[in-house]
């Protein structure tokens, strides 16, 4: 049976920011254990969350096969990126970066939020197919989650709306919390729904909160989805379990008129404002660390 050429893999990992103080968790111990899993859940489109710029080096050496968007900050050693890394079979056409607050293009946060939260937004093609795949990590209160949704959902909208869409990330909230409503109101499903089996775990192995989610939207359906639970000898390579899928697509779409257009005026504005762009570049961080959650 020859393979759906079509079909497309996304797996989403809150990799644990490496300035931790994690003693025996500490991100030496990990990152072995991060490259085995990564190395053997190969995805066309891979979303981390908290990601130290020496980490990004290390997923740039390990995922070789793959480029990036969503480093920021390159200058601040302690800054937290959300990036993701996508098979270079496939071509970036476009990618944004947003904080998620009332001023998205400039670092800020929403009342109520603990910390500054990003969202990544790129817009892939590979032989004519399209994907628009993000990745973010939210806040803790429940009602800067719900905002959080609302404000992702407006961001996506800049870009054609019948593009199937793949949100990946850390969203510190279950399926049932108000962040989950007001994406289902923007047509997101979630791929273990149906399912949830619980991603984080403090490093325990037990995990009970399934917060780490893949949405999606459009003329995909994914395959299944798993709970990625390797570890080497009790080491974990997260305190999060990653989560991976394979989404299928209903129906082989022609590109529609005026796309090519739309992406080429995308391309124009990220070359005009520097607000939106967003570093490729892998490099290092240093020693001081701020934990986001």
């Amino acid at each position: 049976m020859k393979p759906d050429p079509f079909a497309f893999s996304a797996m989403t990992m809150n990799l644990r920011f490496g300035l931790a103080r994690d003693r025996g968790n500490c991100w030496e111990n990990r990152k072995a254990v991060v490259a085995d899993i990564l190395k053997n859940n190969v995805s066309d489109f891979m979303g981390f969350q908290e990601v130290n710029h020496f980490q990004a080096e290390f997923l740039g050496d390990v995922l070789q096969d793959h480029r990036c968007i969503g480093r920021y900050n390159p200058h601040l050693p302690w800054w937290q990126s959300n990036m993701i890394f996508y098979h270079k079979d496939w071509t970036c056409l476009a990618h944004r970066h947003h904080f998620i607050s009332d001023f998205p293009d400039l670092p800020s946060k929403l009342k109520g939020s603990r910390w500054p939260r990003q969202c990544v937004i790129g817009w892939f093609e590979k032989r004519g197919q399209h994907v628009l795949a993000a990745t973010t990590h939210f806040d803790f209160a429940a009602d800067v989650q719900a905002k959080s949704a609302g404000l992702v959902a407006n961001f996506l909208e800049q870009f054609p709306r019948d593009l199937p869409t793949v949100i990946t990330g850390d969203f510190n909230a279950d399926h049932e919390s108000g962040a989950f409503k007001t994406f289902a109101a923007h047509g997101f499903q979630e791929v273990c729904q149906n399912k949830p089996l619980g991603t984080f775990h403090g490093f325990s192995g037990e995990a009970e909160n399934h917060i780490d989610w893949i949405l999606y939207r459009g003329d995909i359906h994914p395959d299944g989805a798993d709970i990625i639970r390797a570890h080497q000898g009790g080491q974990y390579p997260s305190d999060h379990f990653p989560v991976r899928t394979v989404f299928v697509r209903q129906a082989a779409k022609k590109t529609r008129p005026g796309l090519q257009e739309k992406c080429q005026q995308f391309c124009k504005k990220d070359h005009a404002d520097e607000g939106y762009r967003v570093d490729r570049g892998i490099g290092r961080g240093g020693k001081r660390g701020l934990h986001q959650g």
